[in-house]
């Protein structure tokens, strides 16, 4: 299971509209610095959550991008769909017959029934996760620690 970049990033800026609060509007400039993408990639994935119904956009000096209703009601199932679809499509066993015209496996493939149920599964996280609950249990205060270095002696590494 592979997730776009669109769907990874696309989540991010509804979280950070999200951790705005009721109301609270962030720039393009603004997602695509806290994000580290580019303002290009930012805007192509807000102008998908604006026609999806996901946000609004207002212009002008006290313009930017807000959630388009509460961050609780945004159910990451309906954004996943909006930036990429499921992970498996009945069509996807049309696409890949190898060289023939249709699958060898047909009709029954053990490994169809294995994709339907693995899009059972993520469905049913998917339809119940709100926005709102992911910018809740986000921790944006959480402080990494520093990557490991071999070279660097710390109190607890034993002294030859």
């Amino acid at each position: 299971m592979k997730l776009s970049n669109h769907e990874e990033y696309g989540l991010r800026c509804l979280l950070r509209l999200a951790e705005q609060g009721p109301g609270g509007s962030l720039t393009i400039p603004d997602i695509s610095r806290s994000e580290g993408i580019s303002e290009a990639y930012a805007g192509k994935l807000l102008r998908i959550l604006r026609r999806a119904g996901f946000v609004k956009a207002a212009r002008g000096k006290i313009g930017g991008y807000t959630l388009a209703r509460p961050a609780e009601e945004i159910v990451v199932g309906e954004v996943m769909e909006a930036l990429g679809g499921p992970i498996f499509r009945e069509a996807f066993c049309r696409t890949h017959t190898g060289q023939v015209a249709t699958c060898v496996r047909s009709p029954e493939c053990s490994l169809r029934g294995l994709w339907r149920s693995l899009q059972a599964a993520v469905d049913g996280v998917l339809r119940n996760t709100t926005i709102g609950r992911l910018a809740a249990e986000s921790k944006p205060e959480m402080i990494w620690p520093a990557p490991y270095t071999p070279n660097r002696l710390s109190e607890a590494d034993p002294v030859g």
